[in-house]
């Protein structure tokens, strides 16, 4: 029995990441596939762990040669979701959930059709705009950059049979950890 694509959309910032942990943490069989990218290993990061770090020569082999489901240029680093990465583990019957861009989201949908895509908005972009100031990771420059960005995907947002507004992480954590249980039981039916 293969496993079940879950997608997971957003803007920057909004707490999408939070929200999967929480979800992995209920359902069973939930693995999130590593993405590849060539911006620098930050300290704490692990090879494998939180990306695939490649170098620029590499992403672009992996990319001439269709490895990529998926891949995004941002803030001069390449970013995508490696082929074999999803099949695998889809193959051995887990399911997946990956924590991508609109675009992004939208090629996968294209490539598979039966995934599930999920998007997740902020109550407001001033709620946006203060988490990625509080993240303490971003550049004034990188936080414009990506609110920008932002309106842009929600008003995309809109698009996705799944919109789940991450005004309460408890209520918003319960609602995409209960839609992924629901689609799971319907493909067992």
């Amino acid at each position: 029995m293969s496993g079940r694509l879950f997608v997971v959309s957003g803007p920057s910032g909004v707490g999408k990441g939070t929200l999967i942990a929480r979800a992995r943490a209920e359902v069973p069989r939930l693995e999130l596939a590593t993405s590849a990218t060539t911006r620098p290993m930050r300290p704490s990061e692990q090879q494998g762990r939180e990306y695939h770090f490649l170098s620029p020569d590499e992403f672009q082999r992996r990319l001439q040669r269709g490895e990529f489901l998926e891949h995004v240029e941002f803030a001069g680093h390449r970013y995508g979701t490696l082929r074999s990465e999803v099949e695998r583990r889809l193959a051995d019957g887990s399911n997946v959930i990956l924590e991508i861009d609109v675009p992004g989201a939208r090629e996968i949908e294209r490539q598979l059709p039966d995934s599930v895509l999920v998007f997740i908005a902020p109550p407001d972009v001033g709620d946006l705009e203060q988490r990625l100031i509080g993240r303490g990771t971003n550049s004034p420059q990188d936080i414009a950059t990506r609110l920008r960005i932002a309106r842009s995907e929600l008003e995309a947002g809109t698009d996705f049979r799944y919109v789940i507004v991450n005004d309460d992480v408890e209520r918003a954590a319960s609602q995409l950890t209960e839609l992924i249980r629901a689609a799971l039981d319907e493909e067992t039916r």
